[in-house]
């Protein structure tokens, strides 16, 4: 943002008016997309730190690991998949579709998502 607002103050009219507006303009524009950017980086920070990694539940909620006969789910925010120690995760919101379908769930309940049937064989 810092590197895209520099370049805008410092860029220089030139004879050619129409090219230093239509410059500017997408400086602006690409400051307006890293603004909205950091803002959604800033929320995403913001959610992962209201999670207490030794809070143990015996219910799905927001930082619980979600062990299913079909996937691990880590319930946070959506990162995607996950790899530790060869074993795959996969971090999702608790307001994606499945990360809904998960909150509340214990270990042996049971759901259906996509067709596909899930049984909890452990939360943490």
């Amino acid at each position: 943002i810092t590197s895209a607002r520099d370049a805008a103050a410092n860029d220089t009219k030139s004879s050619a008016g129409d090219k230093y507006e239509t410059t500017r303009e997408m400086m602006q524009q690409e400051i307006s997309r890293f603004e909205k950017q950091l803002m959604e980086a800033q929320k995403l920070k913001y959610a992962l730190s209201s999670i207490n990694p030794e809070f143990i539940s015996t219910n799905a909620q927001p930082g619980s690991l979600v062990v299913t006969d079909n996937g691990n789910f880590f319930i946070s925010v959506s990162a995607g998949q996950i790899v530790i120690n060869k074993v795959s995760y996969f971090a999702i919101s608790p307001v994606s579709p499945i990360g809904a379908k998960l909150l509340g769930l214990k270990k042996g309940n049971r759901f259906q998502f996509n067709g596909k049937d899930y049984t909890v064989l452990d939360v943490s």
